[in-house]
């Protein structure tokens, strides 16, 4: 399991130019909420490893891609293609729903 460390400096490789799709996991140190999402997108990167990307991104360190993606509300993770965001989830979800917001965006890879 690896999690990328997402900047505006790599996005353009990490992200848009990656063959698969990437979860981002938009955070800050100082929210606490977003604490909670850390292990569930660990697992994700874990268990999804051949087929999904997954990052996090410091959204304090990244205000050009806050705007871009129009993200208000921290944790909100993203699940891009290509740059394009096919669906978001903001908030703290359960792993169940977490993975079948994913896996629902990866059939037919």
């Amino acid at each position: 399991m690896s999690l990328v460390e997402l900047t505006e400096a790599n996005w353009q490789d990490s992200v848009e130019a990656s063959p698969l799709p990437v979860l981002v996991d938009v955070w800050a140190p100082w929210c606490v909420p977003c604490r909670k999402v850390t292990p569930l997108v660990e697992q994700l990167a874990t268990e999804m490893a051949d087929r999904l990307v997954v990052g996090t991104l410091n959204g304090d360190d990244c205000g050009r891609l806050m705007a871009r993606y129009q993200v208000l509300s921290l944790p909100t993770l993203l699940l891009l293609r290509g740059g394009d965001e096919l669906t978001r989830v903001v908030g703290v979800p359960k792993m169940d729903k977490l993975r079948a917001v994913v896996e629902q965006h990866m059939e037919g890879d």
